[in-house]
C-alpha cells in the first residue's frame, strides 16, 4: 500500500510538471514572435499586409498574409481607434472570451503553489507516521513481524543446548494448547530469559520457538527503544506491546536486552534518564494492571549480571534458561545442522571435528564448516574433505597463514626455538594438554605457534595445571635464554608474558590458589572496579603482596620451563630442526620427530596411538615444504 503511494505521488508530480513545461514553454514560444509598435501595426493595417487579428484585452495578435505573425500591446481605451481601420481594411478579428482568459491565467498563477503544497503535504505526512523512519514517527516501534515466508525455524535446526530446548518446547505447549495447564491451573509463562555467551543460538532458539508454535514473531533489539529524545523508548515500548496483542497470541523478542535493561540508577541522569524510562515502561507492561494474554517475551543477553532486578522476577521473567557453549555430543550435532547442505566426503568423520574444537560456539561451528566448503571451492574440489576441515579449523584457531610475508634466516631460526620450548614443555609436563599442532608459519600477529587441545571437555581448571600451564605459557622466553642468552631475547615473548599474567592474576586474585594471601576475592578492589563491592579496598601492604605472588608464580613456571628444556636438550635442538624443515608438524609428528626418527612413516598401518593429541583430531600427513627464501626487510613480530 505504501510502494502505490509512494508511485502515484511520484507519477502526479511529474505529470504537473510536464504541465508547467508546456504552458511555460508555449508562452515562451508565443514570445518569441515579433513585437512591433502599436503605431507601426497600425501603418500595417492601412498597407494592406494584415490578414486577421486576435485580440485578446489589450495584447493583438496579428497574422499577415503571408502567414507570418507579429504582436503588438494597444494603449488603454485604444480600441474605438483600431477598430474602424480594421473594418476598413477587411482585417479578420477574432477575441478571446475576457472571463476565461481571466479565469486561465489565475489557475496558471496558482498551479505552482499548489504543487508546493502537494510536496509539503507529502512530506508532512512521512514525517507524523507514514513511515516508521519519518522524523515525526518516534514513539512507533520497529520490532518487525517474521513470518514463515521469511525462513520457518524449528527446533530440528537447533542442535547441543537440549536442556535450553526443553525449558522452551514447553512454551511451545502453552502456545499450541493452553487448556492442557489452564484446567489444572497452570498459567503461560509470560517471559523466558536466554542467558549465554555469544554465538550459541540464543536468537535461533527463539525463532524455534515461533516456529514450532506457528505463531507470529516480533524481532527488535534493545538498542531500538534507546534514542536522544526522553519518552520515546517508552512510546515505542507502548506500540510494541500494542502490536502484539493485536496478534496475540505471538512471541516478542529482544535481543540484546541488557542495552535497555540495565541496573537502574547505575547511569548519569537519575530516573529522568531516557534508558530508565523505557525500561519503566516495559515493566509496567509486562507486569501491569492490564493482562497481556498469549504475548510471550523472550529476551537475549550475554550479561544477566547488569540488569535490573525488577526484570528478572517471576512474573516478567519466569524463566531464565542458561544456553552455553555445546559439549561434545553438541557440537557433532550442531556440525550435523550446519552440514546437511554441504557434500562431504568419504573420509569425513564429524564426531572427530567435534572433539578437535572444545570451547567452539555454535556460531564458530558454523563458520568452520563455511570455512571448509570455501577451500575445498577453492581447489575445484566436488565435496569437501578431512583435509578441508583441518585447514578451515587452523585458519579459524590461529589465523590465516601468511606464506607472503618475508622472514629472514635469523627470524626463522629463533622462532623455530621458541615454538619448540613451548612444544617440549608442553609434551614433558603430564597436566598440559596435548600438544596439537606446532608451525612457524605467520598466522595473524604471530610469527609461529603452538595449539593445545584438550582430550575433552575441560569444566575445572586445577592448581596444579595452573602451574604446568604457566610453564608452558613462559617456555618461548626460556628457549630463547637458554639458546641465545638473556641479552638476546626478542620481543616475541610479549603475548606469552601477557597471557601469563592474566592467568597468575586470576589464580592470585580469584580462584584463591595462593597460601599468603588467602580465600578472597580481590580482583575487582585490586583492579580499580567498583559494582558488589562499592567501598572495598585493600591496603598498599595486601596489593604488594599480591604483586609479589603473581611475580612468583609466573617466575616458577619460568624456572621449571628452563629446567626441562636443559634436561631434553636434545629433543628440543631435534625439534627446531625439524620445524625449520618441515614448517608445520602434528601432535603425532612432533613425537616422531624428538625420537631422531622422519616426521611421515612409510608404513601405511602406522596409526597415532588412542588419546594422543593426534588421534583427537586426526591431522593429515603434512608433506615436507622447501624453507622460504630469507630477506631482512621486516623487523621480528611477537610470536605465540
Amino acid at each position: 500500500m505504501g510502494n502505490a503511494r509512494n508511485i502515484a505521488f511520484w507519477v502526479v508530480l511529474f505529470l504537473m510538471i510536464l504541465i508547467l513545461f508546456n504552458i511555460f514553454n508555449g508562452g515562451q514560444s508565443s514570445a518569441q514572435n515579433e513585437k512591433v509598435d502599436y503605431s507601426v501595426f497600425l501603418d500595417r493595417v492601412e498597407s494592406g499586409t494584415v490578414g486577421s487579428v486576435e485580440i485578446d484585452n489589450q495584447t493583438i495578435r496579428v497574422t499577415n498574409n503571408d502567414g507570418t505573425e507579429f504582436t503588438t500591446v494597444a494603449p488603454p481605451n485604444a480600441g474605438e481607434e483600431y477598430r474602424p481601420i480594421l473594418r476598413e481594411n477587411g482585417v479578420t478579428v477574432s477575441a478571446e472570451n475576457q472571463e476565461e482568459s481571466t479565469f486561465q491565467n489565475f489557475l496558471l498563477s496558482l498551479l505552482p503553489f499548489l504543487l508546493l503544497i502537494g510536496v509539503w503535504i507529502y512530506f508532512m505526512n512521512r514525517m507524523q507516521g507514514g513511515g516508521k523512519g519519518g522524523a515525526m514517527g518516534f514513539g512507533k516501534s520497529r520490532a518487525k513481524l517474521l513470518t514463515e515466508k521469511q525462513g520457518r525455524v524449528t527446533f530440528d535446526d537447533v542442535a547441543g543446548i537440549d536442556e535450553a530446548k526443553e525449558e522452551l518446547e514447553e512454551i511451545v505447549e502453552f502456545l499450541r494448547n493452553p487448556q492442557k495447564f489452564s484446567r489444572l491451573g497452570g498459567k503461560i509463562p509470560k517471559g523466558a530469559l536466554l542467558v549465554g555467551p555469544p554465538g550459541t543460538g540464543k536468537t535461533l532458539l527463539a525463532r524455534a520457538i515461533a516456529g514450532e508454535a506457528g505463531v507470529p514473531f516480533f524481532t527488535i533489539s534493545g538498542s531500538d527503544f534507546v534514542e536522544m529524545f526522553v519518552g520515546v523508548g517508552a512510546s515505542r515500548v507502548r506500540d510494541m506491546f500494542e502490536q502484539a496483542k493485536k496478534n496475540a497470541p505471538c512471541i516478542v523478542f529482544i535481543d540484546e536486552i541488557d542495552a535497555v535493561g540495565r541496573h537502574r540508577g547505575a547511569g548519569y541522569g537519575g530516573g529522568n534518564d531516557e534508558r530508565e524510562q523505557t525500561l519503566n515502561q516495559l515493566l509496567v507492561e509486562m507486569d501491569g494492571f492490564e493482562a497481556n494474554e498469549g504475548v510471550i517475551i523472550v529476551a537475549a543477553t550475554n550479561r544477566r549480571d547488569v540488569l535490573d532486578p525488577a526484570l528478572l522476577r517471576p512474573g516478567r521473567f519466569d524463566r531464565q534458561i542458561t544456553v552455553p557453549n555445546p559439549d561434545i555430543k553438541g557440537r557433532e550435532k550442531i556440525l550435523g545442522v550446519h552440514a546437511r547442505k554441504t557434500p562431504l566426503g568419504p573420509d569425513v568423520d564429524l564426531r572427530i571435528i567435534a572433539r578437535g574444537s572444545p570451547g567452539f560456539s555454535g556460531a564458530d561451528l558454523a563458520n568452520l564448516v563455511n570455512e571448509a566448503a570455501l577451500m575445498a571451492a577453492r581447489v575445484g574440489r566436488r565435496f569437501v574433505t578431512m583435509e578441508d576441515f583441518e585447514s578451515a579449523k587452523d585458519k579459524v584457531m590461529m589465523g590465516a597463514e601468511r606464506r607472503s610475508m618475508v622472514m629472514t634466516a635469523e627470524q626463522k631460526e629463533m622462532t623455530a626455538y621458541h615454538e619448540a620450548g613451548h612444544a617440549i614443555v608442553g609434551i614433558t609436563l603430564p597436566k598440559c594438554d596435548p600438544v596439537y599442532k606446532a608451525t612457524i608459519i605467520p598466522r595473524g600477529g604471530a610469527l609461529g605457534m603452538v595449539m593445545s587441545l584438550p582430550e575433552m571437555d575441560r569444566l575445572n581448571m586445577f592448581q596444579d595445571e595452573c602451574h604446568q600451564r604457566l610453564a608452558m605459557t613462559m617456555a618461548g622466553k626460556a628457549a630463547e635464554v637458554f639458546k641465545y642468552g638473556a641479552e638476546r631475547v626478542s620481543n616475541g615473548p610479549a603475548g606469552d608474558i601477557q597471557s601469563a599474567s592474566g592467568l597468575a592474576r586470576a589464580m592470585v586474585l580469584r580462584w584463591g590458589m595462593s597460601d599468603k594471601i588467602g580465600n578472597i576475592d580481590y580482583a575487582e578492589a585490586h583492579e580499580g572496579y567498583q559494582g558488589n563491592t562499592a567501598g572495598f579496598s585493600v591496603s598498599a601492604n595486601t596489593k604488594q603482596l599480591i604483586e609479589d605472588e603473581v611475580k612468583k608464580f609466573i617466575q616458577d613456571g619460568y624456572e621449571t620451563a628452563l629446567k626441562i628444556i636443559t634436561e631434553k636438550e636434545k629433543e628440543f635442538e631435534l625439534l627446531a630442526r625439524g620445524l625449520l624443515e618441515y614448517e608445520t608438524l602434528t601432535g603425532d609428528e612432533i613425537h616422531r620427530v624428538i625420537r631422531g626418527e622422519p616426521p611421515h612413516s612409510d608404513d601405511k598401518d602406522d596409526k597415532p596411538d588412542q588419546g594422543s593429541a593426534a588421534s583427537v583430531t586426526a591431522i593429515p600427513k603434512t608433506k615436507p615444504k622447501k624453507p622460504r627464501a630469507p630477506d631482512s626487510e621486516l623487523e621480528p613480530e611477537p610470536t605465540a
